[in-house]
């Protein structure tokens, strides 16, 4: 597999717009494609070297408009395995390499977008695995149980407990189901620590209005 730098990422790159999913450097995401347009996408990324496929999330256009315009920011993802399924569908997994920013994008020579990025303000993340120094594993994890019987969510809480620090609030930050805004504050997040503190933030404001709405029913 190719080890990625400043130095050999390319300048331009497809863009996979997705509402309400994010990628974030060394985490997976497995994604389900059988656009025609997203299919000629991942046609043509799997004939360069690099492999990699921008993720970035929708935004709303100017009021009064349904225009539809893109987050600047977003992560580029290396395609690790990929299998055709007997219907022409595409299932793919991307593997996070480093968050980027969109200069412009292109149009006109493709049925997708693709788009001119700079990688220079995320070093960060072509380096080592993030730790954070003021992580409290058992006080997060009592907030996120709580969080998820919420929620109503399910997990593997054997695992979640051996899981190391960095790809358990990067892989929270992808699946809980915040509002695209508030992933978006997730995926921007400068350092590990921010974004854990950003996560227990979103939780536990989720967690108050649960409680104010059961209040009044």
């Amino acid at each position: 597999m190719i080890s990625f730098n400043q130095t050999n990422l390319p300048q331009t790159i497809p863009v996979f717009p997705l509402p309400n999913i994010f990628l974030l450097p060394r985490a997976r995401l497995p994604l389900n494609i059988f656009e025609p347009r997203y299919l000629a996408m991942l046609d043509d990324t799997l004939k360069t070297d690099h492999r990699l496929i921008g993720l970035v999330q929708p935004r709303p256009g100017p009021p009064g408009t349904d225009e539809q315009q893109l987050h600047q920011i977003g992560c580029a993802g290396r395609v690790t395995s990929f299998k055709e399924t007997t219907d022409g569908r595409y299932q793919i997994t991307l593997s996070g390499i480093s968050r980027f920013r969109i200069i412009a994008q292109n149009t006109g020579f493709t049925p997708y977008i693709r788009a001119d990025v700079d990688w220079e303000s995320f070093h960060r993340d072509l380096g080592k695995v993030e730790t954070d120094s003021g992580f409290d594993r058992s006080g997060f994890l009592q907030l996120l149980e709580r969080f998820f019987q919420k929620t109503e969510l399910a997990t593997d809480w054997d695992n979640l407990k051996a899981t190391d620090e960095e790809l358990l609030i990067n892989s929270l930050a992808m699946m809980c189901p915040f509002k695209p805004e508030e992933k978006q504050a997730l995926l921007e997040a400068p350092t590990l620590q921010t974004r854990r503190e950003t996560l227990v933030t979103l939780m536990e404001f989720a967690l108050r209005l649960g409680d104010e709405k059961d209040q009044v029913q």
